[in-house]
């Protein structure tokens, strides 16, 4: 059986409440278990979805419900991209405190960020095409996986002796 190689695409635009965090993880989650990820990606890619939805409702729209969050999820042969858009005003990567600065070890910002970074293949800010702030940030695919149809299986060879 062939695999298809043709990118996939899932976007949500959520409401700016508490309870779009657990919702843009579990979909989040739903793509990398179907893409072969195993449960320490899973973990990661779930934390820093959830990061991210965080910043984008307190940070980028200010916990305010008029303002939207935009999610989107890209699915490609190499890896599984992740963009989080907030409809704030935008902020430069530059601007955020290394939270493991000294003088910022009892703060709690930046530290989104930085596990963001630290989970994550690659990660980036870039402005929104309608303003604000968008986190882009990817998980290349495990080698064997089953491809971006969620096709395929997993062998396992059977045990000797008992």
């Amino acid at each position: 059986m062939r695999m298809t190689t043709d990118p996939k695409h899932l976007e949500i635009t959520l409401e700016t409440q508490v309870e779009s965090v657990n919702l843009a993880e579990e979909m989040c989650l739903k793509v990398a278990e179907a893409a072969g990820f195993g449960e320490d990606d899973c973990y990661k890619i779930g934390m820093s979805v959830r990061e991210g939805v965080i910043n984008a409702f307190h940070y980028g729209n200010q916990e305010k419900p008029d303002k939207k969050i935009h999610l989107a999820v890209d699915l490609t042969t190499e890896k599984m991209i992740i963009h989080v858009l907030d409809e704030g005003k935008g902020f430069s990567l530059a601007d955020v405190p290394d939270p493991l600065a000294e003088e910022n070890l009892l703060s709690t910002s930046g530290r989104g960020i930085f596990l963001m970074r630290a989970f994550m293949d690659e990660f980036d800010v870039v402005p929104g095409k309608t303003g604000g702030a968008e986190i882009v940030m990817a998980k290349k695919l495990p080698m064997g996986n089953p491809g971006v149809n969620g096709g395929g299986s997993e062998t396992a060879s059977p045990q000797q002796g008992a």
